[in-house]
C-alpha cells in the first residue's frame, strides 16, 4: 500500500494484523499508531522510502508483508513489489502480499506485469 493511501486503510491493516497473530506470527511491526514502526529503505539518489506494511517473524523466518489494495499509482507499488521481493530473497526472508474481496483482480493483474505471478496473495 503506497503511504498516502494508509490513512484511509487503517481498518483493513488492524484486520491483517489481526489474522497474522491468529496464524501464530510474533513480534510484528507495523506501520500504524500502537506498533513499532518497521525499518524503513531509502533509495539512493531518491528522497523517497520504502516501508513494509507488516514485518513478522514465525519459526525464526522474517516476513515482509504488503496490503494490496487498487490505487492509481500502479509504478510506484510496483517498484516497492519488486524491491521487497529482491530484499526478502538476499536475506533469505519471505514476502507475502495481503488483499481482501474486491480487490483480487488488481492484484493478479499487478503481479503478472511484474513476473511474481508465483506469488499467491493471501486473501482476507
Amino acid at each position: 500500500m503506497v503511504k498516502v493511501e494508509k490513512l484511509e486503510n487503517v481498518k483493513f491493516l488492524e484486520k491483517s494484523i489481526q489474522h497474522l497473530e491468529a496464524t501464530g506470527f510474533e513480534n510484528i511491526k507495523a506501520d500504524m499508531e500502537g506498533y513499532e514502526t518497521p525499518k524503513s529503505f531509502t533509495r539512493k539518489g531518491k528522497e523517497d522510502s520504502v516501508t513494509p506494511d507488516i514485518v513478522a517473524y514465525k519459526n525464526g523466518r522474517k516476513y515482509f508483508f504488503d496490503l494490496s489494495l487498487k490505487s492509481s499509482k500502479t509504478s510506484l507499488l510496483k517498484s516497492k513489489w519488486l524491491f521487497l521481493d529482491t530484499l526478502s530473497r538476499l536475506k533469505s526472508n519471505r514476502f507475502r502480499i495481503i488483499t481482501t474481496r474486491g480487490h483480487y483482480k488488481f492484484t493478479d493483474t499487478m503481479l503478472e506485469d511484474i513476473n511474481l505471478s508465483n506469488k499467491k496473495p493471501i486473501r482476507i
